[in-house]
């Protein structure tokens, strides 16, 4: 398991393995929505699952979920590291 490159973070470019906790989501409000409903809150633990082939989307694993998500909609999820 390894730590976020550098603080403050977002969620896009962590490398594999990375448990982060949510600080804060700029995204538009149907979008932030769609995430709330599947567990993606701020205070939320995740871990970097994988990335696809091209980087894009990435595999999430949130409140024992896997997601997939945007890798343009990470960029837009800022991180801290999960104690």
């Amino acid at each position: 398991m390894t730590t976020p490159t550098s603080a403050p973070s977002v969620l896009a470019g962590q490398p594999v393995g990375t448990r982060v906790r949510i600080t804060a989501i700029d995204l538009p409000p149907d979008i932030l929505q769609r995430l709330l409903e599947m567990g993606l809150a701020i205070g939320a633990e995740c871990t970097v699952v994988r990335y696809a082939p091209l980087g894009d989307p990435l595999q999430i694993r949130v409140r024992g979920s896997n997601l997939a998500i945007r890798r343009s909609e990470a960029a837009c999820i800022h991180v801290a590291a999960a104690s």
